[in-house]
């Protein structure tokens, strides 16, 4: 017999175990594809930079390229050649390497947007459209919000080493600013 004061409880079914969900997406495949599109994307913006920079790949070199910018209403052309080279170059080259992917992909952005205001949106395809100039911006831009996946040198920058989306979209609005301010200064 118990005594009134002592109540009985039933043991509860243990509840099942929730597992954290990782913080990263992150599998080699989905990494695999991370580092394709950074190599192929920043190689080809490196390639277009050094046309301006050094006149290779049949480009117009600085003199060439700032020609081009003066008489697309941007001051001081040769200027605005150095600018355009060494974001793409540099950009490029940091997307392929996964270095500092958020600002890589923010100079390749504020690069293309004034790239599409330059050749304008009559059309979308080519050979007048911006199709082009579009998919780079969109790829720059989605490799500074996602990260360079673990096949990048960031992994081994400790600000860097676990991507933020906060530092993407950051970089991202910092380069649309820093185009919208020289698409100002154009004539």
């Amino acid at each position: 017999m118990t005594s009134p004061s002592v109540t009985t409880t039933k043991p509860q079914a243990a509840a099942p175990a929730v597992r954290p969900q990782s913080a990263t997406l992150s599998t080699p495949g989905h990494d695999t594809g991370l580092l394709l599109l950074r190599l192929v994307l920043g190689l080809t913006m490196a390639a277009h930079g050094t046309q301006k920079l050094f006149g290779w790949f049949e480009g117009g070199g600085i003199s060439g390229t700032g020609q081009f910018f003066t008489a697309s209403g941007y001051p001081a052309g040769d200027a605005m050649a150095v600018l355009a080279g060494l974001s793409e170059t540099l950009g490029g080259l940091g997307l392929a390497l996964g270095l500092l992917t958020p600002l890589a992909g923010a100079a390749i952005v504020g690069t293309l947007i004034n790239a599409i205001a330059v050749h304008g949106a009559d059309a979308f395809f080519a050979p007048k459209g911006i199709e082009y100039e579009l998919l780079l911006t969109a790829g720059a831009a989605a490799l500074a919000l996602t990260g360079p996946g673990r096949y990048a040198v960031d992994r081994f920058l400790p600000v860097l080493r676990s991507h933020r989306l906060a530092h993407g979209a950051l970089a991202v609005a910092l380069g649309v600013v820093l185009a919208a301010v020289l698409l100002l200064v154009r004539d």
